[in-house]
């Protein structure tokens, strides 16, 4: 009894333990299905032969997966109905006519259930016409008419999901003219040099979804209840106006985790692709979700990237680009605000936004090239609180200060404790989730108080509140009240680093976070109170710690030896060395000489070997390209052991 009242709590109190006890399901993306996949130049990447999916159908009878439907999944989610066991969803893209003529048959022969995509504007398209199809143009009789779709609604088999009626393309979204999915970029305009503003956006993608919602009702006498994101790019904006015109269930391309029958407003699918064998299927979709993969990556100043010159911005883009592609790593940690200088404060940023220059439109187009043309994940790299703020007045204002007679940091950051500086650093944030698609936010090291800050007026009554001392003199004179002062502190940055992450997460729902850690608080624990940090802390907050594993920055006699103690200390720690980057120094700035890209080498064949999992660098410098490739390949390349068990 005890345990089902727990049980019961559970699910009442906590989200996350009503996700863990929701069942789960399988999600299949397919597209066009052809005699022969190879067929047509082979010029669609997602494109099955009619031989490959009859062996998926067969597999999944022979192991007991039973396909479901939409009303499946939500009679299970409103408790009318359980899903069967190793319950999977069928589901086709884009509308292909050959979903009629390859798929229907093989539907009705195995009683199989599936949800099939239609794009409203292709549909429209006049029967001798062509549609746009990505970079081409393809005949209309490539898609269902509208009598094939009532024929494969009338069955039984088929449900009908919307995939909107003309946000299957990409839009101009930034200066330099890259296409991004229209359904989440925000349109640039050449002539006035401006972005769609945040209103604008949500009216065409409101119009867009009650266009093809109208449509569909129109001629099937239904209106969909399933939308499927073209390219899997949504937010929840979208995901709420989706919901608004009768879209409570949507699909994406995610595929991190299983999703389940109470988190259908964005269920992430597995996209089956050309060239997988069937092995690649089993093993990616239905083998044990245990895989750990290890991330290499480089960290990169767009202010190395910038030039006044654009031309020359672009060489310098086109160098950068054929290094990371050439190094075969995972992810890039891409700078997002300028600091030509070095002093670790934005004075300006690279993207739009409300509060500070911009220096140049330029992540945007950099994240966006590194993820489609070098293949990595980019996370946006950022400061927290170290913002150069126009107005000099409201920057003495808002800035962390001492105890030493209400003095200001040397090192100008605005105080987290202080309302206007959480609605100026989000509304920064919120800025640059709205003008760039990436897949994760680093957390700059600016992201520290020492033990003798924050002394700002608003950080003292937020101590106040919490019993301590308001006198910081008095905190430190007190052993206790200098710790609670301690983890107070080190949870407030933490908590304003989430809710910053929440903000961007508006926008890109599957954002991953990493944080900057001087490696002084792994080695000597008790220094968090010099730095407001944690590694434990970091561990269960983050995604990833990024530990700068930087021993000549550190002074060490035996960087080896000290490199090695620091992993000695991660790996002390329960999933200490599945979370952390170690990211290793590749310049000297005692003076300014480069690390030798052999010692790099070494430093992280042995931090693997002694059973490190991510290792990283900085700077990456493109330009005079150090560290030198290839050797550089042999530490920091991906190619070899991309998993661990």
């Amino acid at each position: 009894m005890l345990r089902l009242l727990c049980s019961v709590l559970c699910l009442l109190l906590s989200p996350a333990c009503q996700a863990a006890a929701s069942p789960t399901f399988h999600v299949l993306g397919y597209h066009e299905v052809r005699d022969d996949s190879l067929d047509r130049g082979g010029a669609d990447p997602f494109a099955v032969s009619v031989d490959k999916l009859v062996t998926h159908f067969t597999w999944l009878r022979a192991h007991g997966y039973h396909p479901i439907s939409i009303e499946d999944l939500m009679a299970a989610r409103d408790g009318r109905k359980p899903l069967p066991e190793k319950p999977v969803l069928l589901t086709f893209d884009d509308g292909y006519a050959s979903v009629y003529t390859h798929v229907y048959p093989l539907l009705k022969l195995f009683r199989y259930p599936a949800l099939v995509a239609l794009v409203g504007s292709w549909l429209e398209t006049g029967p001798e016409s062509e549609v746009p199809f990505g970079d081409a143009r393809v005949p209309r009789s490539r898609f269902l008419g509208w009598d094939q779709i009532r024929e494969l609604r009338a069955s039984g088999l088929v449900e009908f999901a919307s995939h909107t009626f003309d946000l299957h393309k990409g839009v101009l979204g930034n200066p330099q003219g890259n296409l991004l999915p229209a359904a989440v970029a925000r349109i640039y305009d050449p002539k006035t040099r401006r972005y769609e503003t945040e209103s604008r956006y949500r009216q065409r993608i409101r119009a867009d979804l009650k266009t093809n919602s109208d449509l569909m009702a129109r001629e099937l006498g239904k209106r969909p209840r399933v939308l499927v994101w073209p390219y899997g790019q949504y937010n929840q904006v979208t995901v709420e106006l989706a919901r608004a015109e009768g879209m409570p269930i949507t699909f994406t391309t995610a595929e991190e985790s299983l999703p389940h029958v109470n988190g259908l407003a964005a269920a992430g699918r597995f996209l089956v692709d050309a060239d997988a064998p069937l092995a690649h299927l089993i093993d990616r979709v239905f083998g044990p979700q245990t895989r750990k993969p290890r991330l290499r990556v480089a960290q990169v100043d767009l202010d190395y990237l910038y030039d006044p010159d654009p031309a020359q911005r672009e060489r310098n883009l086109g160098l950068l680009l054929d290094r990371i592609k050439a190094m075969q790593i995972s992810t890039v940690f891409l700078q997002a605000f300028a600091d030509p200088d070095g002093y670790g404060t934005a004075g300006a940023l690279y993207f739009p936004n409300r509060h500070l220059p911009m220096r140049a439109d330029l992540f945007n187009r950099a994240a966006w090239q590194l993820h489609t043309r070098a293949g990595v994940s980019v996370y946006a790299w950022m400061p927290v609180l170290a913002f150069d703020l126009r107005d000099p007045a409201r920057q003495r204002r808002l800035q962390v200060r001492t105890d030493s007679g209400d003095k200001p940091s040397d090192y100008r950051r605005l105080s987290p404790f202080h309302p206007e500086t959480r609605t100026i650093v989000g509304e920064i944030y919120e800025d640059l989730a709205a003008h760039g698609i990436f897949d994760g936010l680093l957390f700059h090291d600016d992201a520290y108080l020492s033990d003798h800050e924050d002394a700002h007026p608003a950080a003292l009554n937020f101590h106040e509140t919490r019993g301590l001392p308001r006198a910081i003199a008095e905190i430190r004179a007190e052993p206790l009240a200098m710790q609670r002062w301690t983890r107070l502190k080190t949870r407030a940055l933490i908590d304003f680093t989430r809710a910053l992450a929440d903000r961007v997460r508006v926008y890109h729902p599957h954002i991953k976070t990493a944080r900057n850690l001087y490696a002084q608080v792994v080695r000597v624990p008790e220094s968090e109170s010099w730095f407001a940090e944690s590694l434990p802390e970091f561990v269960q907050s983050y995604d990833f710690t990024a530990l700068m594993a930087m021993p000549y920055m550190e002074g060490a006699d035996a960087p080896d030896a000290w490199l090695g103690a620091l992993l000695n200390r991660v790996a002390a720690l329960p999933g200490g060395l599945d979370k952390t980057i170690f990211e290793l120094q590749s310049r000297d700035w005692r003076d300014n000489r480069d690390i030798p890209t052999a010692t790099l080498v070494s430093q992280m064949e042995m931090l693997l070997h002694k059973g490190g999992r991510h290792i990283g660098y900085y700077p990456e410098d493109f330009i005079r390209n150090h560290p030198v490739l290839p050797a550089f390949m042999r530490g920091i390349s991906r190619n070899d052991y991309p998993f661990l068990p």
